[in-house]
């Protein structure tokens, strides 16, 4: 079945980028001059998304009314005969079916994808998280997605970390000279960490998944963990491939330095800006 439905989980509070993310959510602030979540939603289309469902809370309305037209902006540029930059304006809107839900429940990453269940009643759908970034020549979502219209299976990202962030994320054990998970593990201690491997926010999962959920009791830090319902899906028998990020990079941004980092990386890819971007690095050190 083609995947045509992204649930992107944006009901984060951003607390480590305080006070920036006072009153703006954080999956928009800019990378250079465009919101994480714009280049988000970039990868999704890209893939043949057509309804994006964002997971929000009361804070988000930035986050909504970025998705929408802003009719008196782009008459204004167009009187100003900017009308390149308005049809720019124009086409974020209609980049794909925007749908938002309040996420409801406990906190956590297993908590959205519940919040949207019944969006994605019984077929497969992405999972991502709306403050990571993955930066490949070819969107990796569709890369995910068309692994899985060739295999059937589930498929998460996989990344390797060094050993010191192994304790921030999921990481994941592979059946050997495979791609198939063996196990997962929800920020496992060095010492007990399965590999190096860790998933950057990125699956297709279905309704197996949404039913484990379900009866998932809360985990580490008392939180609902997406980790711990694929953990029960293998254990039982289910099949998920992990999808290595392959001549690109996973940039998070939750945090200051790395935020700093995703935003240094795409400019120096800017032809416009990279030029004095380097100069002024250059300058610095």
């Amino acid at each position: 079945m083609k995947i045509k439905k992204a649930i992107v989980a944006v009901a984060g509070s951003g607390t480590r980028l305080l006070p920036a993310t006072k009153s703006m959510p954080k999956e928009m602030l800019p990378i250079v001059d465009t919101p994480i979540i714009h280049l988000v939603v970039e990868e999704l289309v890209a893939a043949g998304i057509e309804d994006i469902i964002f997971v929000t809370r009361w804070d988000k309305k930035p986050l909504e009314d970025y998705f929408d037209h802003s009719i008196a902006l782009e008459n204004d540029l167009r009187k100003n005969g900017k009308d390149e930059l308005a049809e720019k304006i124009e086409k974020i809107a209609d980049m794909a079916n925007f749908i938002y839900v309040r996420q409801k429940g406990p906190y956590g990453n297993g908590t959205p994808v519940l919040s949207a269940a019944s969006l994605v009643d019984d077929e497969p759908f992405v999972y991502v998280f709306g403050d990571d970034l993955v930066k490949t020549k070819i969107s990796f979502t569709k890369q995910m997605a068309d692994d899985y219209e060739k295999h059937n299976n589930l498929i998460i990202g996989a990344q390797e970390v060094p050993l010191s962030e192994v304790v921030r994320y999921g990481m994941v054990k592979l059946k050997k000279g495979t791609d198939q998970l063996e196990d997962i593990v929800e920020k496992p201690t060095i010492e007990n960490t399965p590999s190096l491997l860790a998933t950057p926010g990125r699956y297709i999962l279905n309704q197996e998944i949404i039913d484990i959920l379900k009866n998932t009791p809360l985990g580490k830090g008392n939180e609902l963990w997406i980790v711990d319902a694929i953990r029960t899906y293998v254990k039982n028998g289910g099949i998920v491939r992990a999808k290595e990020i392959k001549d690109g990079q996973w940039l998070t941004t939750g945090d200051p330095l790395n935020y700093l980092k995703a935003t240094l990386a795409y400019a120096m890819e800017r032809d416009d800006i990279n030029g004095e971007l380097k100069k002024f690095i250059n300058s610095l050190l």
